[in-house]
């Protein structure tokens, strides 16, 4: 990786998930209608097109997503 070069990850994983990793109750809030354009809630989204890679935490551990990170940074 050279200095000043970007790589876009995205980390796909589903909403139910996110909601519980959710430690300062920001969706809790977004579903009281507390905030507007939350995504996943009220707000849209909108995964990109072509990243340089793409994590499904379905399938993956947290050390094989880690792992998928590492080898792009450091092939």
């Amino acid at each position: 990786m050279r200095p000043g070069e970007i790589f876009e990850i995205f980390i796909d994983t589903p909403l139910e998930v996110a909601e519980a990793c959710d430690v300062k109750g920001l969706y809790t809030k977004a579903r009281a209608g507390q905030g507007k354009n939350f995504t996943g809630i009220d707000g849209a989204h909108e995964p990109p097109q072509a990243p340089e890679l793409l994590i499904d935490t379905t399938p993956l551990s947290l050390e094989e997503g880690r792992a998928a990170i590492v080898a792009l940074l450091i092939p």
